[in-house]
């Protein structure tokens, strides 16, 4: 892992102290990172889920997109989980991506720990 990269999963291990945090390098200096259990909120019957994500070897000029959670979330009204999730894989594994792309990314303040957490609040939302 890049410096930069090892340093985000620190910062994510830090603001998700609660969940354990998973880590393999990939081959180029990024990692794969998984979180959980991370609650995804009253609207889902699952209370529990895991999150995962890359962080590549560009970060942090590149935004860490998407999210994937577990595949058999669903909503407690039976509603279809809606916009930007789909149902998909993530390295073989089947997962719902989370689409929330950073548009006006700035990698100053816009680390790998604050998207997470960002996307777990849209998460809750929905």
């Amino acid at each position: 892992m890049t410096p930069e990269v090892a340093a985000a999963v620190e910062e994510i291990r830090q603001a998700f102290r609660q969940s354990t945090v998973s880590v393999q390098g990939d081959d180029d200096g990024g990692a794969l990172v998984a979180v959980e259990p991370v609650d995804p909120g009253p609207v889902y019957l699952q209370r529990a889920t895991w999150v995962k994500f890359h962080i590549t070897f560009q970060y942090p000029l590149s935004d860490v997109y998407p999210h994937f959670v577990r595949p058999d979330l669903a909503r407690v009204d039976g509603a279809p989980l809606g916009e930007a999730m789909s149902l998909t894989t993530f390295y073989g594994e089947q997962a719902i991506q989370i689409s929330r792309r950073s548009n006006h990314l700035d990698p100053s303040t816009d680390t790998a720990a604050l998207k997470l957490v960002k996307v777990m609040e849209w998460l809750r939302t929905r």
